[in-house]
């Protein structure tokens, strides 16, 4: 059915999943950094992470991609002139598909885990520091914990988004699932097919992380109280 490129979707959505896991490791880093300014004291850290999480979130992920992708190649070799080297340097897709959705999604998780740090009782926190723990082990065990359960829902919805926009990273030249896809329908003529498959793949893979994130959830909350409406 697939006229032996199997193998090749296969190997694609390996690729696939790694740009989506590194890229969602590099939006939970930068996600955890925008809650921290927006929470801080410092109006200076408040009004950078305001600017960083409405401004790319107000620009389309593939126009990031475009403008990391191709400037950042002109960026490194101006750089490069300088430094003296001759060689044109070429910038990775990978890593730059990597960098630009890890980017674009630490916005979004920024204002998740904001959210969730806020729906925290305060008066743990001020418990915790006057049993002796310091500031590090009250984020540790009281407010990380916590943080996490209430912005599930939301690191869900965000990474199942993260997931599907992974497919732009083709548009850049990285060999991932849907340039895979792509190079076998002209080759076979069959577009619908392979696209079909690309389409069953993410829908598989979405599918397997709803009911992973359903397990973590009654993981964590374990010993939680609901009411009963």
């Amino acid at each position: 059915m697939l006229h032996g490129y199997a193998p090749s979707l296969l190997s694609g959505t390996l690729l696939t999943l790694a740009v989506a896991l590194a890229s969602l490791a590099i939006a939970g880093v930068l996600g955890l950094a925008a809650a921290s300014a927006r929470l801080s004291r410092s109006r200076l850290l408040q009004a950078g992470a305001l600017a960083y999480t409405t401004l790319i979130r107000g620009v389309p992920d593939l126009v990031l991609m475009l403008l990391v992708f191709f400037g950042g190649q002109l960026a490194v070799n101006a750089f490069a002139q300088q430094l003296g080297l001759a060689d044109y340097l070429d910038v990775d897709p990978f890593v730059a598909g990597v960098l630009t959705i890890g980017f674009v999604f630490g916005a979004y998780l920024g204002e998740t885990f904001r959210g969730a740090f806020l729906a925290l009782a305060p008066g743990q926190c001020e418990a915790g520091l006057a049993c002796g723990m310091s500031r590090w082990q009250v984020l540790r065990r009281i407010e990380l914990p916590q943080m996490l359960r209430h912005a599930l829902p939301g690191l869900s919805n965000n990474w199942l988004v993260l997931v599907k926009s992974t497919a732009i990273v083709s548009v850049i030249g990285l060999n991932d699932m849907m340039l895979r896809a792509t190079q076998a329908a002209g080759a076979t003529r069959e577009p619908f097919v392979f696209y079909a498959a690309a389409a069953a793949i993410y829908l598989a893979i979405t599918s397997l992380s709803e009911l992973g994130f359903k397990l973590l959830g009654k993981r964590l909350a374990v010993g939680i109280r609901t009411s009963a409406l």
